[in-house]
């Protein structure tokens, strides 16, 4: 998604000339349009993100619109304090992208993995949080985080190839398919997994939807009708289990749902092999993806 998202930064600067971009010296080979774009309103901070996080709720305090690009580990991680006390306790207008959620960094290990990201960011103040599914999302999300006063955060991945059913605009939830065989429910752009190992398996017949924002707000209608009618979820998510969608959808459904409902979670297990591989490995060492996957959902729909 990185390259969809410097287009979506250069068509932002048309239009918000309170833009600030400020990176943690990443972007070599693909910022460098945005740095011709903005020229004074691109900041290089350095190997320093906390600084960084400072300086850009200095400039939100000014009326500037800092958006911080890093790798998404150096992006939350690393100026967690500074995001908290500096941007989040003041609601400044801050949106932070982190690039390569989850294990999106494969071979490089677990210093540039962010498992717990979305956790973390839903327990900071005012923070709303981003998980673009499709390409088209990273636009959506990005226009969606500047005009909104407040702080946000952007987790970028591979980008899904799926299309929506109904109206597919940027939502906290939208439907992949529709089916009778219980409820898949995946955190992002990890859908496109679940569509992959599904294949073109008919009697697997799931319905599958995505999750995009927090906070979230009311469960829609017609993903209550599914889960009364079939009684059966899985969530699926590329983050650790903790503080991750499978909690959230939980909790929101022992405060909706009037009927009781079979509840499985796959979730990023870190690492337990003790090795590091590509994100594809490690998401099969998770059951997120290929057979494991396949049939998890099998098994959820019998």
């Amino acid at each position: 998604m990185r390259a969809e998202f410097v287009q979506a930064v250069l068509a932002a600067a048309d239009r918000e000339p309170d833009l600030v971009f400020i990176s943690g010296d990443l972007g070599f080979l693909a910022l460098e349009p945005v740095l011709a774009k903005l020229g004074a309103r691109f900041v290089n901070a350095g190997v320093s993100e906390q600084n960084m996080v400072g300086i850009a709720a200095a400039l939100a305090y000014r009326g500037f619109k800092p958006l911080l690009y890093s790798i998404a580990p150096f992006a939350v991680l690393r100026p967690l304090e500074q995001i908290r006390n500096c941007v989040c306790m003041h609601d400044l207008h801050v949106t932070i992208v982190g690039n390569g959620g989850g294990y999106g960094y494969g071979i490089m290990g677990s210093t540039h993995h962010t498992l717990e990201d979305v956790a973390i960011m839903r327990t900071m103040p005012h923070m709303r949080i981003h998980l673009p599914v499709t390409s088209i999302d990273v636009q959506a999300s990005l226009d969606e985080a500047l005009s909104r006063q407040g702080p946000a955060y952007i987790r970028l991945n591979l980008a899904a190839q799926v299309d929506f059913v109904g109206e597919g605009s940027l939502r906290p939830f939208r439907q992949v398919r529709v089916g009778r065989g219980g409820v898949v429910l995946c955190l992002g752009p990890l859908v496109g997994e679940v569509v992959k190992a599904l294949g073109g398996v008919d009697e697997v017949s799931p319905s599958i939807w995505t999750l995009a924002q927090f906070p979230f707000g009311d469960l829609p209608a017609t993903l209550l009708e599914e889960l009364r009618a079939t009684r059966r979820v899985l969530v699926v998510e590329e983050h650790v289990a903790a503080g991750g969608a499978g909690e959230a959808l939980a909790a929101a459904l022992l405060r909706t749902l009037d009927v009781p409902v079979r509840f499985e979670h796959l979730y990023a297990r870190g690492y337990p092999s003790g090795r590091y591989g590509s994100q594809r490995w490690h998401l099969e060492e998770s059951s997120l993806a290929g057979e494991d996957l396949a049939r998890a959902i099998r098994k959820l729909c019998r």
